[in-house]
């Protein structure tokens, strides 16, 4: 009896667990089927061997705790036409190996009442280098930038890219009507085996100590391997009167005043004009080859005595012959029109395109010619002569010279000067001259990078 039941008893036993193994394996079967899913790089979760959330272990991304974060080196903006700016700021990535598809960034413009716009967008970052972000066309409503900044946001998404700086080389560039619309024409080459789409392309051009002068973009939209392709960059404003290079030519005017007033220091040779023609002589000799230079001279009206031209020593000689016409000893000082007269040299036919456009005035007092209102026609026309583009630096001679007009015919204090005697007038000269341009390239940088760099699926 004892035996059957004991034996009744493992029977059911076995039963049991005959069926709660079927159980599990069907409990087994529907979760790894319906419910489970397993670890991936884009779960959104810390799982199987990754070091953090869907990076590193068996992902190809890498985890943001084991890069470099990039860095903004710089950011400027600049003027493309009245309340319109191109924005450039150049962003290192110190990670040899690592790039970014998506950098979140934001461009901000300020000037002196506080923020005027911002621009955000997104942009790939290339491994183990410097490279340019660039936003074009930021309306400003008529403000002008005085400040430019850029913040960018830690990138999630960082991949293994190979280091391959030496795929795209600038193998040459031209740089032509620096004066009137720009135009960069640069040659790019593909070095390498696979072709390459939508290869964004800046051009930033930089004064000898590198600050950023102006910049533009354009994008190769499909690029062959092994192959070279022309590009563009055209700029709307003339930049020649902010690149100093001297590799930029100069167009400049001499304006000299030889109203009585010049020789009232009496002597001979009649001071202080002797001086002042001797230190206008000077400063034409060093005129560079490449440049044109011509001659106004003004009493009680404005001549042009010497159009543009590149006959340097023509010129030199003209200014050494240079005196005040005895009828003049009681005329007049018409400002005004000296200004006009050179504007018209600068604007004619005659000036090149790829040159600076400057005006070297000199007077030793208020215009008093024509008879209405001289000083406000003086002034008007100076002001137009600024619209032009035109450069001016205006030179003051003697204690009693009006400098509030002198810096006002300038149009930039940093470009008005006072020559209390004789003796100051060369050496003023000279700093014009080193002014109009700096020793030294002009720096023009051309980056491409691939605009799309493409982050791992799921």
């Amino acid at each position: 009896m004892r035996t059957t039941a004991r034996w009744a008893f493992w029977r059911r036993a076995q039963y049991f667990s005959l069926f709660g193994s079927l159980a599990l394996l069907v409990l087994v079967f529907l979760y790894f089927n319906y419910l489970y899913t397993a670890p991936t790089c884009f779960d959104g979760k810390q799982n199987g061997d990754e070091l953090g959330i869907d990076c590193g272990g068996g992902c190809e991304r890498i985890c943001a705790a084991d890069v470099n974060a990039p860095s903004v080196l710089w950011a400027r903006s600049f003027k493309i036409a009245d309340g319109q700016y191109n924005a450039v700021a150049y962003v290192e990535n110190r990670n040899r190996t690592a790039a970014t598809p998506e950098l979140a960034y934001t461009f901000s413009l300020y000037d002196a009442q506080g923020l005027i716009v911002e621009r955000s967008g997104t942009a790939s970052l290339p491994p183990d280098s410097v490279y340019p972000i660039f936003e074009g066309r930021i309306l400003t409503g008529g403000r002008i930038p005085t400040r430019t900044f850029l913040d960018i946001e830690s990138p999630d998404v960082w991949i293994p890219t190979p280091n391959d700086r030496g795929q795209f080389t600038v193998v040459e560039r031209t740089l032509s009507d620096a004066d009137s619309l720009p135009r960069l024409e640069a040659v790019v080459r593909n070095n390498g085996l696979e072709e390459a789409r939508d290869v964004e392309v800046v051009a930033t051009i930089f004064d000898k100590e590198r600050n950023a002068l102006t910049s533009s973009r354009t994008l190769i939209e499909y690029f062959a391997p092994r192959t070279d392709t022309d590009i563009v960059f055209t700029w709307p404003l003339p930049i020649a009167k902010t690149v100093r290079s001297c590799e930029i030519p100069t167009d400049v005017v001499l304006a000299i005043d030889l109203s009585g007033s010049m020789n009232d220091d009496g002597g001979d040779p009649p001071q202080p004009v002797s001086s002042v023609v001797r230190a206008a002589e000077q400063f034409v000799s060093r005129m560079r080859q490449g440049d044109q230079v011509g001659l106004v001279t003004f009493a009680t009206d404005a001549t042009l005595d010497a159009p543009l031209t590149t006959n340097i020593t023509a010129v030199q000689n003209m200014v050494a012959n240079l005196s005040i016409a005895p009828k003049e000893e009681t005329g007049s000082t018409n400002t005004g029109d000296a200004f006009a007269r050179a504007r018209e040299a600068l604007e004619s036919g005659l000036h090149n395109e790829d040159a600076r456009k400057v005006l070297v005035i000199l007077t030793d007092g208020r215009p008093t010619a024509p008879d209405e209102e001289p000083e406000i026609y003086a002034l008007e026309q100076a002001s137009s002569t600024h619209a032009a583009e035109i450069e001016v630096y205006a030179i003051g001679l003697g204690e009693n010279v009006n400098f509030d007009f002198i810096k006002a015919i300038a149009g930039d204090d940093a470009n008005a000067y006072q020559a209390l005697n004789t003796a100051d007038i060369d050496r003023i000269y000279q700093d014009i001259t080193g002014s109009i341009c700096e020793d030294g390239a002009a720096i023009i940088e051309i980056i491409p990078k691939i605009k799309r760099i493409d982050a791992p699926r799921g």
